[in-house]
């Protein structure tokens, strides 16, 4: 068998019928791919302990979710399908490592409006353990609704700037240019207000 003497479609049924030789080849064929994308990213690993075959290990956990849940998607081509799967798996690594590596940064949000309970909770000198678990939940409900108001790609500028990268690194990241980066993250932070002042 020889990749180049199928498509996708024919491989992924093989493969759903129980071939180990049709899920190789779908994976040497996607491992260029992959590699790509892992090298795109290396960049961004700087100081953080991530390799590129660290990157590719994920990119090839990402197509694998592909090749299982393809069958659940319509209407999208699996290349598609398994493209997004490879950069999301490996951007979501690079991210949980710069988090570790930018942890100070990570630990709130910040937004400009000073009457944001955020702002309020950091600067607050009678800090007390009761207030930080209240805190606490109503940040991670302020995040969640945020995620729910927000495009996909204001979804990716948000994690990544929250994670610690700038607006240059986001638009190589997400492969647009700064300008377009710019107009998501003021569309970010006027649904941001909007939410904070419901």
């Amino acid at each position: 068998m020889d990749y180049k003497d199928y498509n996708d479609y024919e491989l992924l049924e093989y493969i759903y019928e129980g071939s180990e030789e049709a899920n190789n080849i779908i994976i040497k064929k996607y491992e260029p791919l992959i590699i790509k994308v892992a090298t795109k990213m290396l960049p961004f690993c700087k100081n953080n302990g991530l390799e590129k075959s660290d990157l590719v290990q994920e990119g090839m956990i990402g197509l694998n979710h592909a090749i299982e849940r393809y069958q659940e998607m319509e209407n999208i081509l699996f290349y598609t399908y398994a493209r997004k799967c490879i950069e999301r798996k490996i951007l979501s690594v690079v991210i949980a490592s710069n988090r570790n590596k930018n942890k100070i940064l990570n630990e709130s949000i910040s937004y400009d409006d000073e009457n944001n309970f955020l702002n309020k909770f950091i600067k607050s000198e009678d800090f007390n353990p009761e207030e930080t678990l209240i805190n606490i939940e109503l940040e991670e409900t302020l995040r969640k609704k945020i995620k729910e108001a927000l495009t996909d790609l204001e979804e990716q500028v948000f994690t990544l700037l929250i994670s610690g990268f700038n607006y240059k690194e986001i638009s190589e990241i997400l492969d647009k240019d700064e300008k377009s980066i710019d107009n998501a993250m003021q569309r970010i932070k006027s649904k941001i207000k909007g939410i904070i002042n419901k």
